[in-house]
């Protein structure tokens, strides 16, 4: 089981973490840049509606990554891995 734990931690450090990172950060800045689309074209009712369904993405997507950390929480705490802060 130590074999398994180590793979797994080394898989989440190298892989998975810096993934998330790259990901979360994208997701974040897409939120920003659909804010900043949405105020430009507030008078424009159909530049409006696309900038509510990308902001609306940008929201489902970031509660995606954070339920992507919490069931990696639980994943490694199951291994007894621990992940780096």
């Amino acid at each position: 089981m130590d074999r398994l734990s180590q793979f797994i931690g080394n898989v989440v450090d190298l892989i998975i973490q810096p993934l998330i990172v790259l990901l979360v950060v994208a997701g974040v800045a897409f939120f920003i840049w659909s804010i900043a689309l949405y105020l430009w074209n507030a008078n424009d009712a159909e530049k409006r509606k696309e900038g509510t369904q990308a902001l609306l993405w940008g929201v489902v997507g970031i509660l995606i990554m954070v339920a992507v950390i919490g069931i990696l929480q639980i994943v490694t705490a199951t291994f007894g891995v621990s992940l780096p802060r």
